[in-house]
């Protein structure tokens, strides 16, 4: 295939794991790329399944900022397209700020192209809305802090369980017992979580249990990576809640009601 884009760095979220999951655009892209280098460690071998034959597939799971951004550097400057591939969506701890304050620094051009984060990816095969009306109509996306990031103290996990809304917990795997315990100091013990074990992925897993058991259902399964929970009353099977967008009674620029149009 013939490469009609630009020589630039395209940093495209690939979305949980499903290559049906990227977007056309990053499709179109990952397919003309020169360049790509791919997060091994967190982007499966499927989302590179319809790349250039002759494509440069740089994996970078065992590389340095150091090592990654020279390169991307250097191949553009040869007149090359670069894709930078992180996994999820660009906006939820992909690390890209350095990156593109590095290449901004170099005058290299780069271009972000988003992707499906796996929170969505998780309430979509739940058949879930984490945004029930008169329920919850809040979702926070957080972590607990680690080796990689520690989490402003604002930030911690049990203020944010304060609010009690849909909850996304990303990067907690290893950290399972500190953080069912800072859920539980607001949350009820039955309130439901979901445990998402590789999203998107074909050995993709789903346990729909009570925060109680959060912790041990991790355990026993062996969780410590690509792991993500979503905690929510939404979780729960409500019958009764209705939206008001769709409701008769409810009028808008779009679909005025009916008893308030004047008669001829």
């Amino acid at each position: 295939m013939k490469n009609k884009i630009n020589s630039k760095v395209y940093i495209i979220g690939a979305g949980p794991g499903d290559p049906e999951l990227l977007t056309v655009k990053a499709y179109k892209i990952i397919a003309q790329a020169d360049v790509i280098l791919y997060a091994d460690s967190l982007v499966p071998k499927q989302i590179l399944q319809n790349t250039r034959a002759d494509a440069e597939l740089v994996a970078t799971g065992n590389k340095t900022l150091e090592e990654i951004v020279p390169l991307m550097i250097v191949r553009v400057q040869q007149g090359l397209s670069v894709v930078r591939l992180h996994s999820g969506d660009l906006t939820l701890y992909s690390a890209i700020a350095e990156q593109m304050r590095l290449l901004a620094e170099a005058d290299i051009p780069f271009e972000l192209i988003p992707g499906i984060s796996a929170f969505q990816a998780a309430a979509a095969k739940l058949q879930t809305e984490l945004t029930v009306p008169e329920l919850v109509q809040t979702i926070i996306l957080t972590r607990i802090s680690g080796k990689a990031s520690n989490v402003p103290e604002a930030e911690d996990l049990a203020a944010l369980a304060a609010h009690k809304s849909s909850l996304c917990l990303y990067l907690a795997a290893r950290h399972v017992e500190k953080s069912q315990e800072k859920l539980l100091e607001h949350y009820p013990s039955d309130t439901p979580v979901a445990v998402c074990y590789r999203v998107g992925w074909p050995d993709e897993k789903i346990w729909l249990v009570s925060l109680a058991e959060m912790a041990q259902v991790t355990r026993e399964n062996n969780l410590i990576r690509t792991t993500l929970y979503l905690i929510s009353p939404a979780l729960k099977e409500v019958t009764e809640a209705r939206s008001r967008l769709y409701h008769p009674e409810h009028s808008h620029l779009f679909r005025p009601n009916k008893s308030s149009m004047p008669s001829f």
